[in-house]
């Protein structure tokens, strides 16, 4: 359930997340942020990342993604919809955009009448240094 705008109260820590996640230039586990926030404000903990994640997310701010792993990574909202490729080798994450995906959403939209509010592509596979890494021990 969204959070409404009455609702949306931006703590100290909450603030201090949000500006993690937008400046950082790549996707971030909840350790990781931890790890950032904990540079300028020593005192916070691990249950308060996760809460303020919680948080942003509901409220719209920041996306949350399992790119493949057994725990989550988050990134700012952007304008631009983007998705991603996780290497089942090295566990590098690219980002991509593709106008197609966004035919294939409005053509759902149209032929099952949804409502679409967020769409999320992983596509998992071995990036280049990865395959030939793989071929080479073949």
């Amino acid at each position: 359930m969204p959070i409404t705008e009455p609702e949306l109260k931006m703590t100290r820590q909450r603030r201090l997340i949000l500006r993690i996640l937008q400046k950082c230039e790549k996707h971030m586990d909840a350790e990781e942020i931890l790890n950032r926030a904990r540079q300028q404000d020593p005192n916070i903990s691990l249950a308060t990342v996760y809460r303020a994640v919680a948080f942003l997310k509901a409220a719209g701010l920041i996306c949350e993604h399992s790119l493949g792993q057994d725990h989550s990574h988050y990134e700012a909202v952007t304008e631009e919809a983007h998705y991603h490729f996780t290497c089942l080798g090295c566990g590098k994450v690219m980002e991509f955009s593709d106008p197609q995906v966004d035919v294939i959403t409005r053509r759902l939209i149209t032929k099952h009448g949804i409502r679409v509010n967020n769409v999320h592509l992983l596509i998992e596979g071995y990036c280049r240094q990865c395959q030939h890494k793989k071929e080479s021990h073949a």
